[in-house]
């Protein structure tokens, strides 16, 4: 065998999302992190790619490189990537870094319990909780999110445009969609590609959530969130529920003061709270944990007869 290239990651789980995590990735001199992203969408590209791509990786899973900030305030700054390539922000990401750095060491426990993190999108001041060695809670604020027209309709399909981190469409579940249930995967899989792409043909997206608000009394709903491939995310999703709440709170359907729950397909669970409402739209505070699954090396053989990894959709 011979090794060309050898990286070393730590697997985080956040909330049914699966993120893998590089520290000690090479890279050149770096003056900001826009132009560290740079170097990383354009000669480290493929690689990037590799530790994502099957048969290292899989199409749900998100990558996350950790680098030292320029700003001495800063604990740490990341990059965040998927297979579609570099992404500004991920607010589950987020989770999976602070976790990883305070129970691998590389963050020391602080009595006030904060640290800052840069991204893309900006620093965010994120609140990380330590009980014998293991991170038992991570919340942070979100950037804003706002509704950007609602009552638009398609065929049979009447939706919201909602801008958070890109533009998703919004669909609450009526009598022409499925039931959101793990044995309907099929059914909301050919729902969600044939309404996606209708919505296509009028609005610029490439998200589509569908929310079921049979208990929304309880501030509680269920949402299942379509991507332009066909990809279903696996999990309520950071900002498919910032997205719900925002359509929720336009059509007053919920108490903006309570927390709000979204459920998963599978039954997982993220809660949020509204803590500001700025003139175009709302801020909310995430609260959540990651589970560190594994600790890994992986090598990158020139023979290798799969360069690139490939993916199974």
């Amino acid at each position: 065998m011979n090794i060309q290239k050898m990286y070393t990651a730590v697997d985080v789980h956040v909330n049914g999302e699966a993120f893998r995590v590089m520290k000690d990735v090479p890279c050149k001199y770096y003056y900001s992190l826009e132009q560290l992203n740079e170097q990383f969408s354009g000669e480290l590209a493929e690689e990037m790619k590799l530790l994502l791509n099957e048969p290292r990786g899989f199409i749900g899973l998100n990558g996350c490189i950790v680098v030292p900030s320029i700003h001495n305030e800063v604990d740490a700054a990341v990059l965040f990537f998927n297979h579609e390539g570099s992404i500004p922000l991920h607010y589950g990401g987020i989770v999976a870094v602070i976790t990883m750095l305070l129970e691998s060491g590389y963050l020391k426990k602080r009595e006030s319990n904060q640290y800052k993190i840069e991204t893309l999108s900006g620093i965010f001041l994120v609140h990380a909780y330590v009980e014998n060695d293991e991170v038992i809670s991570v919340s942070f604020e979100s950037k804003l999110c706002y509704l950007i027209e609602e009552n638009l309709q398609v065929g049979n399909v009447s939706y919201s445009l909602i801008q958070a981190d890109k533009v998703y469409a919004v669909v609450e579940k009526g009598a022409y969609s499925p039931e959101i249930r793990v044995e309907n995967i099929s059914e909301l899989k050919r729902w969600g590609e044939a309404t996606l792409q209708a919505i296509q043909k009028q609005s610029l997206i490439k998200r589509l959530i569908l929310v079921d608000p049979s208990q929304k009394e309880k501030n509680h709903i269920k949402s299942i969130t379509f991507h332009e491939d066909n990809f279903i995310v696996r999990s309520p999703g950071f900002v498919s529920t910032i997205v719900s709440y925002v359509h929720a709170l336009f059509k007053n359907d919920y108490m903006a003061d309570k927390p709000f729950k979204n459920e998963s397909i599978f039954n997982s669970f993220i809660t949020v709270e509204k803590v500001k409402k700025e003139e175009l739209g709302y801020i909310f505070r995430f609260e959540s944990r990651g589970f560190i699954t594994g600790m890994q090396t992986f090598l990158l053989d020139p023979t290798d007869p799969f360069p690139a990894g490939f993916l199974l959709k």
